[in-house]
């Protein structure tokens, strides 16, 4: 569907093509699941960032990701203190609860890749001196 405006058909084939790769690193059929992979990974991500790092990621994210990657953002309080994997999965691991198939280090792992893929080797760079190293583990 063409919107007829520039700015907005671009940021619906970048969002296409962000949800392509993510299903194509998970071996994923439905486009759905894959946006809540990413939407799900990058808020986990987005909330143990500091809100400067946070401002930066977001600057370089496509229009239509970045407003899901604020949706709901608090300020106050970050970034959290999760310095352990298992803490930084457990929202992914509560939104798919009830798909016994999705390994949430599998989700955030994929979508960091992709991430990478899509976002400057120096903004990532900065991201991951921002976080402890179990969690800089989860990027391959």
């Amino acid at each position: 569907m063409m919107t007829g405006l520039d700015v907005f058909d671009t940021t619906v084939h970048k969002t296409h093509a962000w949800l392509h790769d993510i299903m194509q690193e998970l071996g994923w059929e439905e486009r759905h699941k894959a946006y809540l992979a990413l939407r799900t990974t990058l808020h986990a991500l987005r909330d143990r960032l500091s809100v400067e790092e946070t401002a930066q990621l977001g600057a370089q994210l496509p229009m239509l990701i970045r407003g899901l990657y604020y949706e709901g953002w608090n300020p106050t309080g970050k970034p959290e203190k999760i310095r352990h994997k298992t803490a930084f999965l457990a929202p992914i691991r509560d939104h798919f609860r009830d798909d016994w198939q999705v390994d949430p280090e599998e989700v955030a792992r994929a979508v960091l890749k992709v991430l990478t893929q899509h976002v400057s080797e120096g903004e990532i760079a900065d991201i991951k001196h921002c976080l402890p190293t179990e969690l800089r583990a989860l990027w391959s």
